[in-house]
């Protein structure tokens, strides 16, 4: 069996769970990009791809995680490969997705469906959606992503696994396309599996509301925007936003512009 999720948290609570339910047993293979953001314009051929790669080298450059653009491993049609191989060579060979209610997961399931299609009938969905679950305090809370719900919990969860209809895999495959031919760089989850897109400074207003008259390091900016705000997406997203700003004058700075720690802003005197 193979397990996908969508975010490295989720890998080591569904860990976890398979070791309470060996019925579970399998290897837990992680999709890193994050598709709810960024270009998708012919992103299954190589030229789509490459541009993808060049827009994240830009947005990650000098940054916290300039790093991971061309690391070893982060390469998820290396990932994907291999699983399509897997799943050729075994007929027995099964894929389970996992999904929460959150835009990541659901762009990441989208994505995922263009290699799993000729394997219909052996890949199921665990898509967790506005259900219920007991936290570790035993009150009952619906998460917005895995790595929320406790180990124990996913032995329920994993009740809720289904196949992938051939309506699904006709459908969804399509309104994908149809986002990644928009040309827009945001998407959003409105419900269910349905997205919206914006532009790429949909963030920025939100964003801008967190810079105060006085100094403040750009750490201290986004992580009070990702717990402030009710859209949010990742913070290496939101300090190329920051940077942008700052290229068109709206902010002083003081500081090397680097990783987020490194300079601080406040609006302009």
């Amino acid at each position: 069996m193979i397990h996908i999720v969508f975010n490295e948290a989720d890998v080591a609570v569904l860990q976890q769970a398979i070791e309470l339910e060996p019925a579970m047993a399998g290897d837990v293979i992680l999709i890193r990009d994050d598709y709810a953001v960024g270009p998708l314009a012919d992103i299954y051929v190589a030229e789509g791809r490459q541009a993808r790669k060049d827009w994240w080298r830009e947005v990650l450059a000098g940054g916290d995680y300039e790093h991971l653009v061309d690391k070893e491993g982060y390469d998820d049609y290396e990932t994907i490969a291999q699983v399509v191989g897997r799943m050729r060579r075994s007929e027995e060979e099964q894929v389970w997705i996992w999904a929460a209610q959150n835009k990541h997961d659901v762009c990441g399931y989208y994505w995922l469906l263009h290699f799993m299609k000729e394997f219909q009938g052996r890949v199921q969905i665990l898509y967790l959606n506005n259900l219920p679950f007991i936290n570790e305090k035993g009150s009952i809370f619906y998460p917005v992503n895995l790595y929320e719900i406790p180990a124990k919990e996913f032995l329920k969860a994993r009740k809720l696994a289904r196949d992938i209809t051939l309506s699904e895999f006709e459908v969804d495959p399509d309104e994908w396309l149809k986002l990644c031919s928009e040309g827009k760089m945001v998407r959003l989850l409105e419900g269910g599996k349905k997205l919206v897109q914006a532009d790429e400074d949909f963030y920025d207003n939100d964003l801008k509301k967190f810079v105060m008259a006085d100094w403040q390091k750009a750490s201290k900016i986004i992580h009070q925007f990702l717990a402030k705000a009710k859209h949010t997406t990742g913070d290496a997203y939101l300090l190329w936003r920051l940077k942008k700003m700052i290229a068109l004058g709206l902010f002083d700075v003081q500081g090397k512009v680097g990783h987020m720690k490194d300079f601080e802003i406040k609006w302009k005197s």
